[in-house]
């Protein structure tokens, strides 16, 4: 097991994403293997941390994963690398429950990783002290190792702070970043944008590099990785052995989607899926298939494009209508609607679902979601009775059909209605909610034993 390291923060929009990313690409340049990881479901930012480590990145989530399964992660995909940095999401003992079962912290002592606090120090000075010192105190077993100091005015701000942590607080101070707009990566409405919609993410990344290189004691940090305390070996949870590839399954990735975990491709293709990428900006047409997955991104920024591929829109509206299993979440969603309307443009989609979507100035549906399915999903070998994800969406659903029957029934969240989710039309199975495949909802193994007796049914 590697040395590892867990960057969080004292709150939301410190700036410990510009800090991890800049860490991974800071640390893999000196030539060390590293492999990150992600507090919480998220697509983005572990596109960014991906692309820094030149090594898919990994969520690890209370919510859709057992203790077990989150150790058995870790330490499967640390296994060959030196160091690992885990990514936590806003503040270090901040989540769902009052209790913090499932905070930041929570994972930082489950994993028994020591922490490195970022701090937007922006116009403090004394008040940090009492800032560390409390955060020190709230939860003795987790290990806070050091702080970097992020957004400082210039060297005399750093100066005075580095004193007052010092005179009052035993954290070591591992790096002092000066407030600079260059390394900033521009937001818009789901957060970052994606690293494969940013024309500069790489040079975004040597940008971040040299800035951890040149105001980050990376010795300290590594140093601090390699006090981590040794982990129980866990068992793999995904231990069954992987069958023969037998379905062709396409995946469309794009800058439109992307969204999709690594760790849910593998388990498809462990289930026996040959992964065919698609490009439905580009591809004119659907390539030979036995099913298609389409995940989440932002059909709305490239409906221009998507719309303007009428032989795409044609081959996919007609595989539908002839019976082609089809998994669609969030953004793949939208694609299959008649249309997307966005800041007054109006594009027409694939049609398959038979509604309208509209994009809203705020979400409609933002964070954990419960599932219970209903009668109608047609997928076989259910494990729970209710399934835990998430979702994220600014759409909404338009003149939607009220005979429309849904694969599931919403106890949290919103999904399409507010009290169900799950379209279903023909093989369609289409929704909001972002599954993740796990020991309690193996979704990957259904949806493909779904496509499997199809095409043995249809004598494909």
């Amino acid at each position: 097991m590697s040395s590892r390291i867990f960057i969080s923060a004292a709150h939301k929009s410190s700036g410990k994403t510009t800090v991890s990313i800049g860490l991974c690409a800071a640390l893999k340049q000196r030539g060390l293997c590293v492999q990150s990881f992600k507090k919480g479901p998220d697509y983005i930012d572990p596109y960014w941390l991906s692309q820094a480590t030149d090594r898919d990145c990994y969520n690890l989530d209370f919510y859709t994963m057992e203790q077990d399964e989150i150790l058995s992660l870790l330490q499967q995909k640390s296994m060959d690398a030196q160091i690992s940095l885990i990514e936590g999401n806003k503040g270090l003992y901040d989540g769902l429950d009052l209790d913090g079962s499932n905070s930041n912290a929570a994972l930082a002592t489950l994993t028994k990783t020591p922490v490195i606090l970022v701090l937007n120090a922006s116009g403090m000075t004394r008040g940090i002290a009492p800032l560390i010192l409390g955060y020190q105190a709230f939860d003795k077993n987790v290990c806070i190792k050091g702080v970097i100091l992020n957004k400082l005015g210039g060297s005399r701000h750093e100066t005075k702070l580095r004193n007052v942590i010092e005179y009052y607080t035993d954290v070591q101070v591992v790096g002092a970043i000066h407030n600079d707009d260059n390394l900033n990566i521009e937001e818009r409405h789901l957060g970052l944008i994606p690293g494969n919609e940013d024309p500069f993410c790489t040079k975004k990344i040597q940008l971040l590099s040299n800035a951890i290189n040149q105001q980050v004691n990376l010795e300290q940090v590594i140093h601090i990785a390699s006090t981590s305390p040794a982990l129980h070996t866990v068992k793999r949870v995904d231990s069954a052995q992987p069958i023969e590839k037998d379905i062709r399954l396409g995946i469309m990735r794009s800058t439109a989607f992307g969204f999709y975990y690594p760790d849910d491709i593998e388990a498809l293709q462990a289930a026996g899926a040959k992964i065919i990428e698609i490009n439905p900006g580009i591809d004119k047409t659907l390539p030979d298939i036995d099913a298609l997955f389409i995940g989440g991104g932002f059909p709305e920024t490239q409906m221009q494009e998507l719309e303007a591929n009428t032989s795409m829109r044609q081959s996919l509206y007609n595989a539908i209508n002839q019976g082609l299993p089809v998994y669609a979440e969030c953004g793949g969603l939208m694609y299959l609607s008649r249309s997307i309307q966005w800041n007054n443009r109006k594009h027409q989609m694939v049609g398959s679902i038979d509604a309208d979507i509209i994009m809203e100035k705020r979400p409609q549906g933002r964070g954990y979601v419960q599932l219970e399915e209903t009668s109608d999903n047609p997928w076989p070998l259910a494990v729970s009775k209710h399934i835990y994800a998430h979702e994220f969406h600014y759409s909404r659903f338009k003149n939607l059909d009220k005979n429309v029957k849904f694969a599931f029934r919403v106890l949290r969240g919103t999904g399409i209605n507010g009290k169900y989710d799950g379209y279903l039309y023909k093989n369609l199975l289409a929704c909001y909610t972002h599954q993740r495949t796990s020991r309690h909802n193996p979704w990957t193994r259904r949806f493909i034993a779904f496509v499997r007796h199809y095409k043995q049914q249809s004598g494909q």
